[in-house]
C-alpha cells in the first residue's frame, strides 16, 4: 500500500506529552508511524494517548508477571498433550504477532457480517478504514492455516473500547488456537467414513456469500457439509482437551459446564463454564471451525477445532487478584508476589491498596445534533482513561434525562478515584476532573451542567 506522506508523521512508538497534547485535541491525522510503518488516517481513526501507550508493553512476556506465568502453563500443557512419537510439540506458538492487522484479518476473513455490531467504530480502535488493532487473536487464523500449519497457538494484547470498572480494560491479553485434522487420521480405524456428507462439493467463489451466510450458523448440531460422526470425534477431542486444560489450572476437583454459544466463525460452538469460589465463570468459547474458513485458507478434505481464551480472566480467579488495573502496576508489592520458578502454584494476592476511594459526579448537555442512541458511551470512557489515566477504577452512568421542554438531552457519570499505591487528595482528583470536563468540552461540543 502506498502511503502520502505529509509535513507532520506522528511517531507512537514511544509517546511524548507533547504528542499526547496534539493527538488529543485532533481526532483525525494526516499520517500516523505505528511500530516502524506509516498509515494514513482517516474519519475511522479513534486512536488515544493512552491507547497507544500500551503498545509493546507485552506483558505476558514479563517476568514473574501472573499474565506470562498463566501464557507459558497453557502453552506447556498443549506441548505434552501434544507430541510426535520422539517427543516434539506438535503446536506451534505465536506470541510476538504485531496487534495491527488489517480490517479483513478481524472480520472478513472470519465470516462476520457487514452489519455486525463487533465492527461499530465505538466498540474498536481503528487507525483508519483499512487497519485497526486486532480485537481478537483469530484475527491471525487464516494467514498461519494458508502458511501450511495445522496446530498452533496465538498469544497476545488485543484492543476493544470498554466500560470502566475493575473487570474491564482497553486492552487485554488471549490465548487463540486451532487444530486441523485430516480425513486419513481422522478415521485411521474406520476408513470407511467421511468428513463431509456424499453430496458435499466445496464451492468458495464468492466470499461476500461467505460473510453473509455467517447468520445462517445456528445449527448446533452441525454444518450442512460434515457428518455427523466427523463432527462428534472432534467435538469430543476438543472438549476433552479443554476440560484437561481447566482442571491442570484449578485441579481435579473442578466443577465445570459446558453451554451452548455462537460464534460467526464455528459451528457448532460452546463456552465451558466453571465453578470456582462458590461462582460460575465463563471460561473460554471454541468450536468446529466453518468449513468456509478452512477451504479459503486452502485446507480440504480436513476438519478442525478452535478456542479463545483470556489470560486475566484467567489469572484473576486463580490469583484472586481483584483488579485489572494491576496488571499493569509497576509496584514490587504486587510483582513481587509471583514467582515463575513455582510456575504451577497457585498463588493468592494479597491487596497492596488500602487507599480510600474518592468520587466525583459529571453531568453535562449532548450538543442537539446527538442523542442517546448516536452518542457512544466508549467515548466518555476513552477520554476518561486518557486523562485520568490509571487512577480511575470506575465509571458508571447514573442518569439519562430529556428536558421536558428544550428537548435537550443530558448524561451523568460517577467517576471512582483510586491510586494503587498512595492516597488520593480531594485536590489532585478536582485537577484530573477538570480536565476530563475540559477535553469532553473540547471533543464532543457538551455543555456541562
Amino acid at each position: 500500500m502506498l502511503f502520502k506522506l505529509s509535513s507532520r508523521i506522528i511517531k507512537v512508538n514511544h509517546v511524548s506529552q507533547t504528542i499526547r497534547r496534539v493527538v488529543s485535541t485532533q481526532p483525525v491525522q494526516n499520517v500516523i508511524e505505528l511500530q516502524n510503518n506509516k498509515y494514513e488516517s482517516d474519519d475511522y481513526f479513534n486512536l488515544t494517548p493512552k491507547i497507544l501507550s500500551y503498545l509493546d508493553m507485552n506483558l505476558h512476556f514479563k517476568k514473574h508477571h501472573p499474565l506470562s506465568i498463566m501464557r507459558q502453563r497453557i502453552v506447556n500443557f498443549f506441548y505434552k498433550e501434544y507430541a510426535n512419537p520422539k517427543g516434539t510439540p506438535l503446536f506451534s506458538v505465536f506470541d510476538r504477532l504485531s496487534p495491527i492487522v488489517s480490517v479483513n484479518q478481524n472480520f472478513e476473513s472470519l465470516l462476520i457480517p457487514k452489519d455486525h455490531p463487533s465492527r461499530a467504530k465505538s466498540d474498536c480502535y481503528y487507525i483508519n478504514r483499512e487497519y485497526m488493532l486486532r480485537a481478537h487473536c483469530t484475527a491471525h487464523q487464516v494467514e498461519l492455516l494458508r502458511s501450511g500449519l495445522d496446530n498452533f497457538l496465538v498469544v497476545g494484547d488485543v484492543y476493544r473500547r470498554d466500560e470502566i470498572d475493575a473487570t474491564h480494560f482497553p486492552v487485554f491479553h488471549q490465548v487463540d488456537a486451532v487444530r486441523i485434522v485430516h480425513n486419513d487420521k481422522l478415521f485411521k480405524n474406520n476408513p470407511d467414513l467421511e468428513i463431509f456428507e456424499k453430496n458435499f462439493s466445496e464451492n468458495v467463489n464468492s466470499s461476500s456469500e461467505l460473510v453473509g451466510s455467517s447468520e445462517k450458523c445456528i445449527d448446533q448440531v452441525k454444518q450442512p457439509c460434515h457428518t455427523v460422526e466427523s463432527v462428534k470425534l472432534m467435538e469430543y477431542e476438543m472438549k476433552n482437551t479443554l476440560e484437561r486444560l481447566v482442571m491442570s489450572l484449578f485441579g481435579k476437583q473442578l466443577k465445570y459446564r459446558w453451554v451452548d454459544a455462537y460464534f460467526p466463525f464455528t459451528q457448532p460452538s460452546w463456552e465451558l463454564e466453571i465453578y470456582y469460589n462458590d461462582k460460575w465463570f465463563e471460561i473460554l468459547g471454541c468450536g468446529i471451525m466453518r468449513n468456509e474458513i478452512l477451504a479459503k485458507a486452502g485446507i480440504h478434505n480436513s476438519i478442525g477445532y478452535a478456542f479463545g481464551l483470556g489470560l486475566e480472566r484467567l489469572a484473576m480467579i486463580i490469583y484472586n487478584i481483584p483488579d485489572i488495573r494491576l496488571f499493569w502496576s509497576q509496584d514490587s508489592g504486587f510483582l513481587n508476589q509471583f514467582n515463575e520458578d513455582e510456575l504451577n502454584k497457585n498463588f493468592k494476592y494479597k491487596p497492596i491498596s488500602q487507599y480510600p476511594q474518592c468520587a466525583n459526579d459529571i453531568s453535562f448537555w449532548l450538543p442537539s445534533e446527538l442523542n442517546f442512541e448516536s452518542f457512544s458511551l466508549n467515548d466518555v470512557y476513552d477520554v476518561v482513561r486518557s486523562v485520568g489515566g490509571d487512577i480511575v477504577e470506575q465509571v458508571t452512568l447514573l442518569d439519562k434525562f430529556t428536558h421536558p421542554k428544550t428537548g435537550k438531552n443530558s448524561l451523568t457519570f460517577r467517576i471512582v478515584y483510586r491510586h494503587m499505591e498512595h492516597t488520593l487528595t480531594q485536590e489532585e482528583v478536582n485537577d484530573v476532573h477538570a480536565a476530563i470536563s475540559k477535553e469532553l468540552i473540547e471533543k464532543y461540543n457538551i455543555k456541562i451542567r
